[in-house]
């Protein structure tokens, strides 16, 4: 046990696919950055729905900030909470501005039309589970550093996580977690010169 977090159960989380994590609710579940880096598009349902997830504009207008940080409660598009930030190890820089990426955004930067993209391995990822969802919300950017310069505009930064740093999140209902490391290497927001690569996660014994 470290820092009262007793690991239960804990696995990989690997490129090219995204994984979903079960956690029921008053459970807490970390991602762990354990390479340093790796930028991972997060989303988070109530157990066996699609149509209420974690919603990055309900949040941002609940907490009015563009970056959330530990003690922050994360809410649904229903307005439901459904996480609580228990602690985050890492420079606390996590995306809440771009969507997914997509077929169609890596061939903008030439990049093919087949290229593996987040968006598809969330919809693999429910399919596998018999949920067809009818929209791919905007996920949660973990460990991803886009700067908001004053005048508005955005640019990219390589993350700072460094290896070991991890986001713990508290379940406040029954909840699937769903994460696709980000298999962009063109823009260097999993690093300089680093291909992508996966990540892992711990979950807490029940309370």
């Amino acid at each position: 046990m470290v820092d009262g977090f007793e690991i239960a159960g804990q696995g990989e989380i690997p490129i090219g696919q995204a994984t979903i994590m079960d956690v029921e609710a008053g459970r807490r579940l970390r991602i762990v950055n354990h390479l340093g880096q790796q930028v991972v598009d997060t989303w988070v349902l109530p157990a066996g729905k699609t149509e209420e997830f974690l919603s990055m504009e309900h949040c941002r207008g609940k907490l009015y900030k563009l970056f959330f940080e530990p003690g922050d409660v994360l809410i649904s598009n229903l307005r439901r909470p459904l996480v609580r930030i228990a602690a985050d190890t890492s420079p606390g820089r996590h995306d809440t501005l771009c969507s997914s990426c997509d077929s169609g955004s890596y061939e903008e930067y030439g990049q093919g039309p087949g290229h593996p993209n987040c968006r598809a391995n969330y919809l693999a990822a429910l399919s596998q589970r018999r949920m067809a969802p009818a929209v791919v919300p905007c996920p949660w950017n973990l460990f991803m550093d886009i700067p908001v310069a004053p005048d508005g505009r955005l640019s990219d930064r390589p993350s700072s996580a460094r290896p070991g740093d991890y986001v713990e999140l508290e379940a406040l209902a029954d909840i699937w977690v769903v994460c696709s490391p980000c298999p962009q290497a063109k823009i260097p927001i999993s690093g300089i010169g680093r291909p992508p690569r996966g990540l892992r996660w711990e979950l807490s014994a029940r309370a």
